[in-house]
């Protein structure tokens, strides 16, 4: 869709050094946007949106952050990323955070309990990078806060937290990864499919 996605190698793994921001399906269809806050909490079709949407930080949100994607579109059979690459399973997200040194106790484990130790500084942008955030990202993986979309329609966490899907469910919800402000671990849950997150891609 005329945007070149900066990458980044990470052990075995291609990975999207930013987020997605496609507005249609890999064949070309495109994702409902512009949902109003009722619409977006009701719906279980594919949807997408952009952190303040119809708000005066609208634009600059989506260059920095991309969009946010609730999982019905991440689980849409039409795939969401470019040919070529998909959305991360919940066991590639582990082999992402194994490789920078999580243990896979750790990596197995929910956030009710501490998952490893600096991988999350990892993975986030450093103060040096543009756009910036508060880890290490010796990574290379520049995490940013891009908050979320609440499954009540509202906007929550913009330069504090950055959440991301991944593909895979969790009974009847799924699990996605949070970088916190202040954090340097990473965070997992299974979270409510109305959610709006952030997406990155791992190529095939």
């Amino acid at each position: 869709e005329g945007h070149d996605y900066a990458t980044v190698l990470i052990g075995g793994q291609c990975w999207f050094a930013e987020n997605l921001r496609s507005e249609n399906y890999t064949d070309g269809s495109v994702i409902p946007a512009d949902l109003d806050a009722a619409t977006w909490s009701t719906t279980t079709a594919g949807a997408v949106t952009v952190y303040d949407e119809g708000g005066s930080n609208e634009g600059t949100n989506l260059a920095t952050y991309g969009r946010l994607y609730n999982w019905y579109a991440v689980d849409d059979a039409r795939g969401l990323c470019p040919s070529g690459w998909h959305v991360p399973t919940d066991g590639e997200f582990m082999t992402l955070e194994m490789e920078l040194g999580m243990s896979y106790t750790d990596a197995n484990s929910i956030s009710s309990t501490p998952r490893g130790t600096d991988q999350g500084a990892q993975m986030k942008s450093s103060a040096s990078d543009s756009p910036a955030f508060d880890g290490t990202n010796t990574s290379g993986f520049s995490g940013l806060a891009g908050g979320f979309r609440s499954d009540d329609g509202d906007f929550y966490f913009e330069g504090s937290y950055g959440y991301f899907w991944s593909a895979s469910a969790s009974g009847t919800n799924a699990w996605d990864r949070s970088l916190g402000g202040g954090y340097t671990v990473v965070s997992r849950y299974n979270d409510n499919l109305r959610l709006g997150f952030s997406v990155r891609c791992v190529r095939d």
